[in-house]
Parts: structure tokens; C-alpha cells; sequence
């Protein structure tokens, strides 16, 4: 593939940012979708601490209704994020909306590893974290959502 071929089928893997997927372009070839992964995992790391909170603040809020990329909307419906009841929807933005106050970016969790009540309990698990430790944390999620949209990616 081109390197505009290969960011064309790629560059959604991670949120809004495409130049993962154009920068990891450059490290190929690569022996299977976990180098894959872990190429683009490491060019995550390697970024400054701007472009981590750039990449991070590209994610919708769980629950949402606002207008969100198709792998978001897909990755949220597997576990019924697209059909709360009005007491869920409610619990879900207050906890958003605390989460944003606190570290002013949006809560983000690997939907597919978890249930609506595994969300919740992580969700107010997690607010009792510093900015630091929800930072890395924030990354790591991204970095899982990504493994799970690159299977899904390559398997299509």
C-alpha cells in the first residue's frame, strides 16, 4: 500500500488523528497485527504531551448523542451505550460531566472490555484518581481501543 492508501484504511484507528497511522506508514513492513499495534502504540508514546491531550480530547463522552465517529458509534452499541434508559442517560452525562470538571477531558474506556455496570464502576473509581494517573490511563484506553478497532480493521 501507498502511504495514502494506507492512511485512508487506517487512520481512523485512532480518533481524529490520521498522522498515527500516516507516521507508522514508515515502519513497515510488519510481522502481524500485533506489531502493527505495537508500532503505532510506541509513535502514541512518543508524542508530546500536547498531542496526547490533542488525541485524547478528540473522544466523545460515553453516552452521548452528539455527532461521533463510526467506530465510536459502533464500539458504544455493542454494549447498549445507543439505548439507555432516561435514568442511564442521565447517570451517564452527570458522571461525564463531573469527569470533564475534574480533568477537564473526557472520561475514555475500551467499551468492548467492559458492560454499561463495569463502565459505571470504573467511572466512579476513576474520579478519585489525580490528573496524572488519569492521563496515562486515558492513553492506555486509547491504546486498547485501537488494538480492537485494528482486529475488526483487518478482519473486514
Amino acid at each position: 500500500m501507498s502511504q495514502d492508501e494506507f492512511t485512508e484504511a487506517l487512520g481512523s484507528i485512532f480518533e481524529h488523528t490520521p498522522a498515527i497511522a500516516t507516521t507508522t506508514w514508515q515502519a513497515r513492513p510488519f510481522a502481524d497485527i500485533e506489531n502493527l499495534h505495537q508500532t503505532m502504540a510506541a509513535i502514541v508514546m512518543k508524542m508530546t504531551d500536547t498531542e496526547k491531550l490533542q488525541l485524547i480530547c478528540a473522544h466523545p463522552d460515553l453516552g452521548s448523542k452528539v455527532k461521533m465517529a463510526d467506530a465510536s458509534v459502533q464500539e458504544q452499541s455493542t454494549i447498549g451505550l445507543d439505548r439507555l434508559s432516561i435514568e442511564e442517560y442521565d447517570r451517564f452525562q452527570q458522571l461525564n460531566q463531573s469527569y470533564k470538571e475534574k480533568f477537564n477531558f473526557p472520561y475514555i474506556i475500551a467499551v468492548r472490555n467492559h458492560t454499561k455496570d463495569t463502565i459505571l464502576m470504573n467511572f466512579m473509581e476513576r474520579l478519585q484518581n489525580n490528573l496524572d494517573t488519569e492521563k496515562k490511563q486515558a492513553i492506555a484506553e486509547i491504546i486498547e481501543i485501537a488494538r480492537w478497532r485494528l482486529i475488526l480493521a483487518i478482519s473486514n
